[in-house]
């Protein structure tokens, strides 16, 4: 407990103070790190979604790790037992974005990483780790995210990679992973094969060539139509469709290719689709997926012109190669209109695969890589999601999940990087004779090369719920966290991280690696568009939290105001109500409103109870019986919303707790008791145990979602040292008492009825208005009613001026001269007045056939209510 002079003298609430402190306090306790003790089915554990060691925050980031922080301190929070909670931390080295970004460094020093070799690079990038890659673990700290800072992992440390090695050689030996020739998406920006889930289509427009290659018989010419004229030079056969009725009787000639003079069977396959182009299509195993298909099926020559270097290579005629991709394009157009070969030309908009990683355009090459084949390891993972133990929430993306896997394709795991883990595959001598090694450790003698190529990231990362416990070790930890209760992910990552995981889980523990998977909100931006620093719409979450600029996409400029992480995470949470949601700064206000106010009735608490008072639920009176029922149904709700991951709802419903119920109303009823103090009775001894009661489970319930003020306050309370150490604070004991909440709801509803006719009537705030209470209901609450509503009640007999109706009969308000009659008559008439142009305007629309017919059925039918609503109002 600390001194409550400090917090007499603290009158305003300042996250920029508060929060450095109390993070570094956190991160001294040791409390984030719970010792490997009893079972994971006791436990609650999550693993973080890998940040990358190059990262930084943003708002992705911000929202995911508030929803985990969310659920981790949710589960401190449980009564006795309180599960052993652990959030297990860890980095991902990120192969390209990390090799790539180093390499960007030695350009700007006039080197490579050629000119400094591979082991002299490695070392330099992990000099580079050392010194820049903990960024955004600082980051998460400022957030409050409390993971397991002091069991950290990297998914390249020596423990980690021994468990990828591991697993690697056990594919391999189930004769899952193999290496072979194939298609394969070539990134030329980072000069590896990327994943098929690393590529997105982006609309582009191009130039559709219609190139003639005569027929060798002389006879004509076959006219096909590309966007990519330069693979033509890789072109082995041309394909109709086989019920075409054009193309039938070629079948089985030859055509000429142009500038190359290559004979090219004409072929018969059911993927040619007659309506595209001509309906002739050119066959390039060797630079299109799907002509790689075709030329398996029909036994096609596979030639590449193009290298792994973007230039064109020694396959093509001799004049084109060393070109770029670009150059040839050109040069092979120029050389086909000199030849009177391109028959025509039209604007064409289609989609192009881009790598996510690099941002360059991919080049479909074949190439010799390491493959693993899915067959056998996506069954069990179809399985625990169609029993229901692995759930998606929202459910929808189960369907998405289920979508993927049951169209399953080989995944190429090997990278053409230096940065990594490289492939345990060690090689002597020359093909066709040559010796493999498969193995954790390097093989005995002399002559051996290892593989140069190191694993996809996504490799290593789907190991991560179990090897950064220790895995392949039976470890405390393992025994202790493993499995995982939940993962709180993006869905771009469902089908690289979340599904490679379940199947990776499955196949070397035997156990599904997580039950729940919450995919959570997008934040756009204010716009709509998405969050990107280079589009000017991305939102910096440490600026919100320390005050910083805003982006230009925002209409007002000037800096954000520091609004603490706390409202940060509380704007976060109310904002994620749907799988897309644009960014709302009104939400952060909302939060820091939120923190103020919680702060502030605290301080009203702390500062009226005695010192040597502790918190119990001792009710005295109707209000105290009415909060502590309306704190239990509050708690319930958050937790039961909480287990649902709905967090907007949470977060709302919190809000409304603390803002309305503690602070608007029952703060507002005691507050003569308060004043009148006293060790006894009503306002004594029991008062102030309630109060600290419904303060510490109200702090508790709270906690989860606004970590920092909520531990701020806990330091105040008579006789604690902290919320964190304390843990497991939070009370489920069900105290409902309807008849308190009958009662002061009903009290609620009067007052706000009286307080909205006193506006309507234009009666000074501070002034007493004398009235007779009709109305049954109020033996416990009458005071109350009459001092929160400012009315003197009387059974003075004299006629009244008004009457307001209220729960259970009505207020009689009598002549006073602080009421404006006339006034009052004049807003009654105008708005009356409004009231009937309104209905008058609703039932032209309803009576419109056309509105009614065309209209959606809910527009229609929200008109509706909205007319019965103003004609309730009139009094119709």
């Amino acid at each position: 407990m600390t001194d409550r002079s400090e917090l007499e003298a603290r009158t305003r609430y300042d996250p920029s103070e508060v929060e450095p402190r109390i993070a570094q306090a956190w991160l001294d306790s040791g409390l984030f790190h719970p010792e490997p003790a009893g079972d994971p089915a006791d436990n609650y554990s999550i693993a973080i979604p890998l940040p990358n060691v190059t990262g930084v925050l943003h708002m992705g980031h911000a929202l995911n790790n508030s929803i985990q922080d969310c659920l981790i301190r949710f589960n401190r929070m449980k009564p006795p037992p309180t599960p052993r909670t652990k959030w297990i931390l860890g980095t991902d080295h990120a192969g390209i974005a990390t090799q790539t970004q180093l390499e960007r460094v030695l350009l700007a020093e006039g080197t490579s990483r050629e000119q400094l070799g591979r082991e002299p690079f490695v070392e330099r990038v992990w000099r580079w780790r050392e010194d820049y890659g903990g960024q955004i673990i600082e980051q998460l700290k400022r957030l409050g995210a409390s993971l397991d800072y002091d069991d950290e992992r990297f998914t390249l440390d020596d423990r980690y990679a021994r468990a990828v090695q591991h697993v690697f050689v056990a594919l391999y030996e189930k004769g899952y992973i193999y290496r072979d020739r194939y298609l394969v998406n070539w990134d030329p920006g980072s000069l590896s094969a990327i994943s098929d889930l690393e590529v997105e289509d982006r609309e582009v427009e191009d130039t559709l060539y219609y190139i003639d290659y005569p027929l060798a018989s002389g006879s004509g010419a076959v006219t096909v139509a590309t966007v990519r004229p330069e693979t033509m030079l890789a072109d082995t056969a041309i394909a109709v469709h086989p019920d075409d009725d054009r193309y039938r009787r070629l079948v089985g000639e030859k055509a000429i290719l142009p500038l190359v003079g290559r004979k090219l069977k004409i072929i018969a396959d059911d993927y040619v689709k007659p309506d595209f182009g001509t309906g002739a299509l050119k066959i390039t195993p060797g630079h299109d997926p799907n002509d790689f298909e075709i030329g398996r099926r029909h036994g096609l020559q596979q030639i590449s012109v193009i290298g792994e270097d973007g230039r064109i290579t020694a396959e093509a005629p001799e004049r084109f190669v060393g070109m770029t991709v670009e150059e040839a394009r050109r040069e092979v157009v120029a050389e086909l209109r000199r030849e009177d070969l391109i028959a025509r030309t039209e604007d064409y908009v289609h989609e192009v695969p881009y790598s996510q990683r690099s941002g360059e355009r991919i080049e479909p090459l074949i190439s010799l890589q390491w493959f693993m084949r899915m067959d056998e390891l996506v069954k069990p993972a179809i399985e625990v999601v169609n029993s229901g133990r692995v759930r998606f929430w929202p459910e929808s993306y189960t369907r998405v999940y289920m979508n993927w896997m049951e169209n399953i394709r080989p995944w190429v795991i090997s990278r053409q990087l230096w940065w990594g883990h490289q492939i345990p595959v060690w090689y002597r001598g020359i093909p066709p004779t040559q010796e493999r090694y498969v193995g954790e450790t390097p093989p005995e003698g002399e002559g051996w090369e290892r593989d140069p190529d190191v694993l996809d990231t996504w490799f290593s990362s789907g190991l991560f719920p179990f090897a950064a416990l220790g895995w392949p070790e039976d470890t405390p930890s393992l025994r202790a966290f493993y499995p995982t209760d939940a993962l709180c992910t993006a869905r771009d990552i469902i089908f690289l991280w979340v599904a490679r995981m379940i199947m990776m889980g499955i196949e070397f523990t035997g156990q599904i690696p997580f039950e729940d998977v919450y995919v959570h909100s997008i934040i756009q931006a204010p716009d709509g568009r998405r969050m990107s620093k280079s589009l000017g719409t991305g939102v910096d979450p440490i600026d919100l939290i320390n005050g910083g600029p805003r982006p230009p996409v925002f209409e007002s400029g000037g800096d954000f105001p520091a609004y603490g992480a706390d409202a940060v995470r509380w704007g976060l949470y109310a904002m994620s109500s749907a799988q897309d949601v644009r960014f709302s700064e009104d939400k952060l206000a909302q939060g820091l409103q939120l923190t103020n106010k919680l702060w502030n009735a605290a301080r009203l608490i702390l500062l009226s109870v005695s010192s040597d008072a502790r918190a119990e639920p001792r009710p005295k009176t109707v209000e105290d019986r009415w909060i502590l029922t309306r704190l239990d149904r509050a708690r319930a709700a958050i937790a039961d919303e909480t287990k649902r991951y709905a967090f907007a709802h949470a977060a709302l419903r919190l809000y409304d707790f603390v803002y309305g119920e503690l602070c608007d109303w029952y703060l507002e009823l005691i507050k003569p008791r308060l004043r009148a103090g006293g060790v006894g009775g009503v306002g004594g001894a029991d008062l102030h145990a309630t109060l600290l009661h419904v303060l510490t489970q109200t702090l508790a319930i709270a906690h989860p979602m606004i970590p920092f003020v909520t531990e701020e306050i806990y330091r105040y309370i008579p006789g604690a040292e902290g919320l964190l150490a304390a843990g497991g604070v939070l009370s489920e004991d069900t105290v409902r008492d309807e008849a308190a909440e009958e009662s002061v709801a009903r009290v609620i509803a009067a007052v706000q009825a009286l307080r909205g006719w006193r506006d309507f009537a234009g009666v000074r705030a501070a002034a007493t208005v004398p009235a007779r209470l009709a109305a049954e209901g109020y033996e416990e609450t009458g005071e109350h009613l009459a001092r929160l509503a400012r009315m003197a009640f009387t059974s003075d007999g004299a006629e009244p001026v008004a009457t307001v109706p209220v729960p259970g009969g009505a207020v009689e308000i009598l002549p006073s001269e602080d009421i404006d009659l006339e006034g009052a008559q004049r807003r009654l008439a105008a708005r009356r007045a409004k009231v009937e142009a309104e209905i008058e305007r609703a039932e032209r629309k309803l009576a419109n056939r056309g509105f009614v017919d065309k209209a959606p059925a809910d527009v229609v039918q929200a008109e509706r209510d909205k007319l019965a609503r103003l004609r309730e109002e009139l009094g119709e």
